[in-house]
């Protein structure tokens, strides 16, 4: 996750005071995409299992970041 401004290839979504872009193209590929702010940070789950090394937001788990 990173702070961006939309394009015409970005998906929006506005949910609770937020708004979350998402490529159209990467969404397609990992949705359903489920994100929650746990206290510390956001925790985001997708359809997608990242490899070794680089998780989701670059927190450097396999999966989803917790």
């Amino acid at each position: 996750m990173a702070l961006d401004e939309p394009r015409d290839s970005d998906e929006t979504f506005a949910v609770n005071g937020f708004t979350f872009l998402v490529n159209k193209d990467f969404l397609e590929k990992v949705k359903p995409i489920k994100v929650d702010f746990t206290g510390y940070g956001f925790k985001v789950d997708c359809n997608i299992q990242f490899g070794m090394g680089g998780g989701c937001s670059g927190c450097g788990s396999a999966g989803s970041c917790h």
